[in-house]
């Protein structure tokens, strides 16, 4: 029997069925094929049950043994996974931890943040007020490397805003004849002890100039301050002062009559060469003399009484007393007392014009 697919054009498969008959040679072929001893086959299919039976044992063997090393495999996983759990927690302490120190750093961070906003405003509070002071300030290092400098030491030393760094011995300074301001610095430095000197730029003016250690709040010296101070006003006063105070000395000492000072105990402060001629002492004696060292004893307290009154609030006073010379010899001698007030009225010190009335330099008054 042969079966065979047939195509067609409609729907729904056909087969082609063709039965055919055998020669009686091909039968009996086929019978005797069949008649053979069965025992034979019966061995061979034992045989292969028996291959098959061992190939069964060894695959159960082989799957115990998978089976075994599953189990090792899966108490390894849950040991792992143990660990990984132990790690795991670990972990969330971890972070817990890194938590509070990412917090801990929050605050730190903001009160460094306070910090420089604070020391941003002192640093434009220290640069304001040193610009404001009119004072010149010069920081340098121990290398005399230029750190900082206020807009008024500009007119004494030419320095730019890129000098920041530049030894200050590079820079040209405009003072009329000092030139040893580097080598004071370095003597300020080694010894510790500030400098001061007066010097004249070639403008004419004049300057305080001052060289002291920079101190650290923990007093660490870290470089030297200089500062320029103008004193230009006071040096035109001090000027004037001792011009007046030459044309003075010529019109007191000049001067017919005795012009003194003394202290409210009555030591002399001062004496010119009339009176000290008068009396026989000389300048440094007068200095270490007092009014009632050389006042005669019977003229002493009606004299004191009259400085009193003169203390106490009232007027100028015009006496006359007898004075002792260095030599013991008396003489009669006319005074004018003034006292010498200060801001607030009261009386510092006592100015005396004395008079010889031998001479009859002076109408004598009488109290």
């Amino acid at each position: 029997m042969a079966v065979r697919p047939v195509e067609t054009s409609g729907t729904g498969d056909l087969y082609l069925v063709v039965l055919e008959e055998l020669p009686e040679v091909a039968i009996n072929a086929e019978i005797s094929e069949v008649s053979i001893d069965p025992s034979g086959r019966i061995a061979e299919l034992e045989r292969e049950l028996q291959a098959k039976d061992e190939y069964l044992q060894t695959t159960l063997e082989e799957m115990e043994t998978t089976n075994e090393e599953l189990k090792s495999t899966n108490e390894e996983m849950q040991s792992v996974n143990e660990e990984l759990q132990s790690t795991n927690e670990e972990l969330e302490t971890s972070k817990e931890e890194l938590q509070s120190v990412n917090e801990e750093l929050s605050t730190v961070n903001a009160e460094l943040q306070d910090r420089v906003v604070d020391l941003s405003r002192a640093n434009n509070d220290m640069n304001n007020l040193l610009a404001g002071t009119g004072v010149g300030t010069v920081f340098v290092d121990h290398d005399l490397r230029i750190a900082r400098f206020t807009p008024a030491a500009t007119q004494v030393i030419n320095l730019i805003a890129s000098d920041i760094g530049r030894p200050l011995e590079h820079v040209a300074t405009n003072f009329a004849s000092y030139d040893r301001m580097t080598d004071d610095i370095r003597e300020v430095l080694e010894t510790l002890v500030p400098k001061e000197a007066e010097v004249q730029v070639k403008g004419g003016a004049w300057y305080l100039l001052r060289i002291r250690p920079y101190r650290t709040m923990e007093n660490l010296i870290e470089g030297a301050v200089i500062t320029l101070v103008d004193i230009s006003s006071r040096k035109r006063t001090e000027e004037s002062l001792r011009r007046s105070e030459a044309r003075l000395n010529v019109v007191v000492n000049q001067a017919f009559g005795g012009v003194s000072e003394t202290d409210l105990d009555g030591r002399y402060l001062f004496a010119n060469d009339w009176l000290c001629q008068l009396l026989g002492f000389s300048r440094e004696e007068m200095l270490r003399t007092r009014l009632a060292d050389i006042t005669e004893p019977e003229d002493l307290a009606r004299y004191q009484a009259s400085i009193g009154s003169l203390l106490g609030g009232g007027p100028d006073i015009r006496v006359n007393r007898r004075c002792v010379r260095k030599d013991g010899r008396r003489i009669q001698v006319h005074e004018r007392i003034s006292a010498v007030r200060d801001a607030t009225g009261n009386a510092t010190s006592l100015l005396l014009l004395t008079f010889d009335r031998a001479s009859g330099a002076e109408e004598p008054h009488r109290d």
